[in-house]
């Protein structure tokens, strides 16, 4: 069966000019001609060439969308009927007081509120609609209050850069305190005292480094640094136990870690190390009843969890406490006065486990046989109850209250489709496609009641892969509008994520990168064969990481898409693991492979980098998306991908680019802008299928 490819319109694209570059390494020359786009100032572009190029390719896409405006209205329509038009959180207690964000009737942003347990007095917070007014971007990280009830710090980048103000109210007095603290990234951790907290600096390359100690009512240059991180492929990042009893201090990079404890009482003494980088491990940590708790990989790659006492808290010390398991992968930990509750992966899907100080374990048992239960919202050290996250790919997002002594569940919020939703007109499966390695892969998919699988039928492919990190067999909203037009929507689980085990992840990255890839089209190779979906009628997406998947399946297989959507595109891979004054760069090494001091690694890179590998063939539509403000994925990459596209590809299929000027890697910032986002990428995912409502 031959499907029709999305052509492009009548309408000139822009073309970038050329400008010669190259550089050696290893005895090989690297040859660039668009590395003119990468701003020698980044963060700060003004270069006026580069700014007109992407201006260029904005003015572009919206000429191509503009005859399709109907149908990106249907979309957001259809996605923002989805939406509650006033909807509230399942409160929380903390501390004496109960707390709720909500968002007003149509609103973009929440407004976060409390009332004192016992009343009915609520107090506004903060209204991030007001704080928005008057910023095209906006992203609350951390709103935080002091252990006393008084001090609320909060933390927003406005640019989407993700560089953090800190703000700081007393609540009491109703009043805004001078301090203002730039250039964090956002994290805020009070002392048990509420005289101060902690915050982490970032550097001007956009990597967290320093860790300060504010003190209210003082200069921010006054502050006194706590701990300063110098390895520049190691990322500073703080917290707290769950008993409130100690701040944390973690620094690591992918592979390797370490964390320092401080008493919250006196977070000015000297730090404690528990376990240096040196013994080449990664490792978290809680505290409970004068035990610390560790999960750690340090005797198996699935994790362990350790004990040891807080007054001997190195590493010697350490007992096991849970063992580490081929089959069970432990991949978190939080513990409660009287339980520790344990997130881990059984047969690639997420589950939670309870596991009392005393007495035995057990699972939270489901209905359902696929889904993603996580440990959720429980800021108290002695709950009443366990609130947990729980979804499948056709159940809606839902918050559940796990009573832990009559193990119950009790339902507090399920996501409501104001527009109608019946989960029993759609159907779930979990499939296992064979990699050319032998390998089981994983896919979750979903379609509605009525589908055949004869192969007639349009197919939205998404994947990731990469940093362990698991795609979950999740719900999604705007998924809906496909399925409802007769689309199946599924998930590879692909190696480079860790959905069965940390060892799918170690396969999928340094010299073994090419699994992922390899996976995904295996993953499509299989639904072809088993009829969910023919040849040359699958649409991919993914995102970052996901985006260099999508290069790299698109260059090295093209003819199996019918469409491509790379999203904020990580596409760029030799030339980024090459520089090393990038903020990413240095503790991206161990994931990728360090171009600079090691030919094969060079070697390998260079085999697969999906914008070293274009050449000169025809390719399916494409949807590039970026942000000029990105620090994770620069704007430069789906800049330069798209210009090099154009200039090789020997097809008339549709290109576009969409770069957000005041945003950074994820897009719009508010509800319904990031719909219409959804809205743009839809469409242009129907059009490449012949669907134009």
């Amino acid at each position: 069966m031959t499907f029709k490819r999305l052509a492009a319109p009548n309408i000139l694209p822009p073309v970038a000019p050329e400008k010669p570059f190259q550089q050696t390494h290893h005895g090989y020359v690297l040859a660039d001609e668009f590395h003119w786009l990468k701003d020698a100032d980044y963060p700060d572009v003004k270069n006026t060439d580069i700014l007109d190029y992407l201006n260029q390719e904005n003015t572009y896409f919206k000429q191509v969308m503009q005859p399709h405006e109907t149908l990106v209205e249907t979309l957001f329509t259809e996605f923002k009927n989805r939406e509650q038009p006033v909807e509230t959180s399942v409160p929380w207690r903390e501390n004496g007081f109960e707390y709720r964000w909500y968002f007003p009737e149509n609103a973009e942003y929440r407004i976060w509120a409390r009332t004192a347990v016992n009343t009915n007095n609520e107090q506004i917070l903060l209204d991030e609609n007001i704080e928005s007014a008057n910023t095209e971007f906006y992203t609350l990280s951390h709103l935080s209050i002091s252990p006393n009830n008084r001090y609320m710090a909060w933390s927003v980048d406005d640019t989407g850069s993700e560089r953090f103000t800190i703000y700081i109210k007393d609540l009491q007095d109703d009043c805004q305190l001078v301090e203002v603290i730039t250039q964090t990234s956002g994290e805020i951790e009070w002392s048990q005292n509420s005289t101060g907290f902690f915050y982490t600096l970032v550097s001007e390359e956009w990597r967290p480094y320093q860790v300060q100690y504010h003190e209210l009512h003082t200069a921010i240059t006054r502050d006194k640094i706590i701990y300063t991180e110098q390895d520049q492929s190691y990322f500073v990042g703080i917290d707290k136990t769950q008993s409130a009893e100690f701040l944390l201090i973690s620094t690591g990079s992918h592979t390797t870690n370490e964390v320092y404890i401080v008493p919250s009482a006196s977070p000015l003494q000297p730090l404690e190390l528990m376990a240096g980088r040196e013994h080449n491990m990664q490792y978290d940590v809680d505290h409970a009843q004068g035990y610390f708790y560790i999960r750690t990989n340090d005797q198996h790659e699935n994790f362990r969890i350790a004990k040891t006492a807080q007054n001997t808290p190195e590493l010697k010390a350490w007992q096991t406490w849970i063992t580490g398991s081929d089959t069970h992968y432990i991949t978190g930990l939080v513990s409660f006065a009287t339980y520790a509750a344990i997130e881990l992966r059984v047969d690639g899907l997420a589950q939670i486990q309870i596991k009392p100080y005393q007495g035995e374990a057990h699972y939270i048992q489901f209905d359902e046989t696929a889904f993603a239960a996580h440990i959720g919202n429980n800021p108290e050290f002695d709950p009443a109850f366990l609130r947990i996250n729980y979804g499948s790919m056709i159940t809606p997002n839902s918050v559940y209250d796990y009573h832990v002594n009559n193990q119950t569940l009790t339902l507090k919020k399920t996501q409501q489709i104001p527009s109608g939703y019946d989960k029993d007109q759609y159907i779930t499966e979990r499939l296992w496609a064979k990699a050319k390695d032998g390998a089981k892969i994983p896919i979750s998919i979903v379609y509605k009641k009525g589908f055949i699988a004869d192969g007639s039928r349009p197919m939205h492919l998404y994947g990731y892969g990469a940093y362990a990190m698991a795609m979950e067999p999740e719900f999604s909203k705007t998924a809906l509008s496909l399925l409802d037009r007769g689309f199946s929507y599924a998930i590879a689980h692909i190696r480079g994520g860790d959905e069965m085990g940390y060892n799918w992840y170690t396969q999928g990255k340094l010299a073994q990168r090419q699994n992922t890839f390899s996976d995904f089209i295996d993953c499509a190779e299989y639904l072809i064969a088993e009829k969910y979906v023919s040849r040359g009628n699958i649409s991919i997406s993914g995102r970052s990481a996901g985006g260099e998947l999508m290069g790299a399946v698109t260059v090295q297989n093209p003819d199996l898409w019918r469409s491509v959507i790379l999203g904020v595109p990580f596409v760029d891979v030799l030339n980024t693991m090459l520089d090393d004054s990038l903020p990413l760069t240095p503790i991206e090494w161990p994931e990728w492979g360090n171009p600079l001091a090691d030919k094969s690694d060079y070697e390998l890179i260079a085999s697969y980098s999906p914008y070293d590998n274009i050449k000169q063939q025809a390719y399916p539509p494409m949807m590039v998306t970026g942000g000029l403000n990105d620090p994770r994925v620069t704007y430069w990459e789906p800049a330069k991908w798209t210009a090099k596209m154009r200039k090789l590809k020997t097809d008339q299929h549709l290109l576009v680019m969409r770069m957000h000027m005041g945003a950074g890697h994820f897009s719009s910032s508010g509800r319904f802008a990031r719909l219409k986002d959804d809205a743009e990428e839809f469409t242009f995912m129907l059009l490449a299928h012949g669907i134009t409502a």
